[in-house]
């Protein structure tokens, strides 16, 4: 009998199975699909030689992460590189503010009047960045936090809506930014916690920066599986698992599944029934003939391109898709382009470039031309330069990856009181009615993101409760 059995081979996943197999434990790992990864694959979706990410492309938390940072993944190849900036958000007047390194040439982005606010912002927390982060993603209650006076400091100013924490901001260009940045959850502006989605992205930008994997995001998830095989685990793909009793007996089962699919799966029933699903996403991965065109010159070196014109418009964009259930006219956009720091993603010359916009859970509209129209506005002539696209609303997205319920790349929606306590109210998110079945997937504290710690978290439970048997 092995010891414990992993659904899904995401990173959580991944790092759920890692975890276990580092402590001696006997792991098998079963993926549906025909390769490992989750939202961590490349594949060539459009022309031969392009080599896109269909889900994550840059990864702030990924580089950030405690639980990726004590693997040695760079001896099986994960290497990460950098832009020379990791975040732009360019303005319709040509102009940009960014996320630098740097918090002085962030600050200054933001103009005089912003710079010192932005700077009291952040500086007190980057010292002590790492013990931050790992209290932040470590919680609830998987270890005790090790530095409890700063995460209070954080959670009083990270726990109130974002707009709160915006209003120390006199000009536009600060505020947009920042909006920008909680937007990335696809949270409204106003809910609970929001100011603490904003602060991780830009404190992690200042600590380790949003690299891109070499050679893509199927990078990360190779390097996990091929350390989980030399541990002595086994992965297997092409293996859809309907029931429990498609699976070898074991003493612990840990899904890295959507609240929905364990419950359908374990028969829970409706133990998840009020566990609610957000906004969907209609991605589009381009292969183009050179690179984007940006007005804004900080935006041609930039990894991560925001597209906004202002805190309004974003606000009115997540608003559309996540409460008005129709697709916004002129969406909030994040994007990505590799190529800035990776050219061997593309034939020498040409570049792969991915954008997404939000649109309600299940949409199945087309929202190619409202995206084209924004890009449009900040690199005139884009369209011209688009060699191939590969589009993906919500039903392709839920086909590709069954965790993105409704084409919710966030596996849940990150809102209200679910931002932090998810799937259910609980001390321990990642135990189930069953106690031999646990959860691992982004639906689990600390939420989205390519960064391995709902796993790492969930490890902890299995192996305390094997220690136990």
């Amino acid at each position: 009998m092995l010891d414990a059995v992993v659904v899904g081979a995401g990173p959580n996943g991944l790092t759920a199975a890692v975890e276990l197999a580092r402590r001696g434990f006997s792991v098998a790992l079963f993926e549906a699909m025909g390769t490992v990864g989750g939202g961590a694959r490349t594949e060539e979706l459009t022309l031969p030689g392009f080599r896109h990410d269909p889900c994550s492309a840059a990864h702030p938390l990924g580089v950030n992460s405690p639980a990726f940072r004590a693997l040695p993944l760079e001896r099986y190849g994960l290497e990460w590189l950098h832009p020379e900036l990791p975040m732009a958000h360019p303005f319709p007047d040509g102009t940009a503010a960014v996320l630098s390194r740097s918090v002085g040439e962030t600050a200054a982005s933001f103009g005089p009047r912003d710079a010192g606010a932005y700077r009291r912002l952040v500086e007190p927390f980057l010292p002590k960045w790492d013990t931050l982060a790992r209290d932040f993603m470590s919680l609830p209650l998987t270890a005790l936090p090790r530095d409890p006076v700063t995460l209070a400091r954080f959670g009083l100013l990270g726990l109130p809506p974002s707009t709160w924490l915006t209003r120390r901001f006199r000009d536009e260009r600060a505020r947009t930014l920042f909006a920008g940045l909680v937007a990335h959850v696809m949270a409204p502006l106003g809910g609970f916690a929001t100011g603490a989605v904003g602060l991780v992205f830009a404190l992690a930008a200042h600590a380790r920066g949003w690299p891109v994997a070499r050679g893509g995001s199927r990078a990360i998830s190779d390097a996990l599986a091929a350390y989980l095989e030399d541990l002595g685990g086994s992965v297997h793909t092409d293996y859809e698992v309907k029931r429990l009793d498609d699976l070898p007996p074991a003493r612990a089962y840990v899904f890295d599944t959507s609240p929905t699919a364990l419950a359908r799966i374990a028969g829970f029933g409706s133990h998840y029934a009020n566990y609610r699903y957000g906004p969907g996403v209609f991605k589009i991965d381009y292969a183009l003939d050179g690179p984007v065109p940006w007005t804004a010159p900080q935006a041609r070196t930039a990894g991560t391109v925001q597209i906004g014109a202002d805190s309004d418009e974003i606000a009115a964009a997540l608003r559309a898709a996540s409460r008005e259930g129709r697709a916004p006219d002129a969406p909030f956009l994040i994007t990505v382009q590799p190529g800035v720091a990776d050219p061997t993603r593309a034939p020498a010359g040409k570049h792969v470039f991915w954008a997404y916009g939000h649109v309600p859970n299940g949409w199945t509209g087309d929202l190619t031309d409202a995206i084209e129209r924004q890009l449009e506005r900040y690199a005139p002539g884009f369209r011209d330069r688009v060699l191939a696209r590969a589009t993906a609303g919500p039903p392709e997205l839920a086909a590709r990856n069954a965790n993105y319920v409704g084409g919710d790349i966030a596996t849940g929606a990150v809102s209200g009181l679910q931002l932090l306590l998810r799937p259910k109210l609980s001390l321990s998110p990642y135990a189930t009615p069953h106690p031999a079945v646990f959860i691992c997937s982004s639906a689990t504290p600390p939420g989205p993101g390519v960064h391995g710690m709902s796993g790492h978290n969930a490890a902890k439970a299995v192996w305390r409760r094997l220690r136990q048997t």
